[in-house]
């Protein structure tokens, strides 16, 4: 018998599915930094398309918040070109609107059990 997914997996599926169908994709990591979101820098400042969901488990394991952006260009919807993945523990300052001179076309929020 199959094993059902879990609930983070099940919330990160799009994700997946995205890398897959998309491989030449990044993400982008921005954390939480008071009330503004600051982008992670460094050689792991994007991450490819097969890392995106592996990342993002592990955060949600650990008991991180997330949101993710799938940014698109006005003239071409179907095809992403960028993932934004935002990341935080206690309260996240209000998420940015994308460039405007991209779309979102698909956007979803997790936000870990707290424990008593």
């Amino acid at each position: 018998m199959a094993k059902s997914p879990t609930p983070i997996e099940t919330f990160l599926a799009p994700l997946a599915k995205l890398a897959l169908k998309h491989p030449e994709v990044e993400a982008e990591v921005i954390w939480a930094d008071g009330a503004a979101w600051e982008p992670q820098s460094g050689t792991d400042a994007l991450l490819e398309a097969e890392e995106i969901p592996f990342y993002a488990e592990g955060l949600l394991l650990e008991g991180f918040q997330m949101h993710y952006q799938i940014l698109a260009e006005p003239d071409d919807l179907k095809s992403p070109a960028h993932v934004r993945l935002f990341f935080w523990q206690d309260d996240p300052p209000p998420l940015p609107d994308p460039e405007p001179d991209l779309a979102l076309i698909a956007s979803a929020g997790w936000v870990s059990r707290k424990q008593p």
